[in-house]
């Protein structure tokens, strides 16, 4: 956070924007920090004992069992700072997490792009902020093929088309207005960049 508010002190920083809760595995966090937190009041989690699932998916487990309206409200979106750009393995378990909580709303963020999952039970209707967001795009079918994707508003836009891994997959599209949309017989990961300001 204080890199985001580079002329403000970053104890500063850190204490205005300190977390309610620490909940992992704690095998990455350096201890000053985990004191640091703790001594503000922040609840530490300790899930060591569970190797079994990643950091964040015990985080958005948390959200989901401790906030009951939040598999009510469509409202509720969930946006990950940091969670592309790393190790590699960390990014495909971060996007796993997106397939294990389909029915909720949950933006991965990076520096140069955002990744959130388009459940394949609804029409998706993207609203592109275009002083913010784009032009660079693409729609990828994880785990299983598309048989069928149509969208509008792209520059190569997909017309029922079939998408696989060995095959075509719709990377590095753009697109042309303020509003994509995506029906798929399979969920799709959304992928758009993201402008620097």
């Amino acid at each position: 956070m204080p890199l985001l508010f580079p002329e403000e002190d970053a104890s500063d920083v850190r204490r205005r924007y300190k977390p309610d809760v620490i909940k992992g595995d704690m095998d990455s966090i350096r201890k000053e920090v985990l004191d640091f937190y703790r001594s503000l009041g922040t609840e530490i989690i300790d899930k060591s004992h569970d190797q079994d699932t990643t950091d964040l998916h015990k985080c958005i487990t948390y959200i989901r069992d401790f906030a009951p309206d939040v598999n009510k409200s469509s409202q509720l979106c969930i946006l990950v700072a940091g969670a592309l750009g790393g190790r590699y393995d960390h990014e495909m378990g971060n996007l796993n997490v997106l397939y294990c909580f389909s029915s909720l709303r949950i933006v991965l963020l990076s520096d140069d792009s955002l990744i959130y999952l388009l459940p394949r039970t609804h029409h998706h209707e993207i609203h592109i902020q275009t002083s913010v967001e784009g032009p660079h795009c693409g729609l990828i079918p994880i785990g299983v093929p598309s048989r069928s994707s149509t969208t509008t508003g792209l520059r190569w836009n997909l017309n029922n088309t079939e998408m696989r891994f060995g095959g075509l997959i719709s990377s590095s599209n753009i697109v042309v207005g303020e509003k994509v949309t995506v029906q798929s017989d399979t969920d799709l990961l959304w992928t758009i960049s993201i402008k620097k300001l």
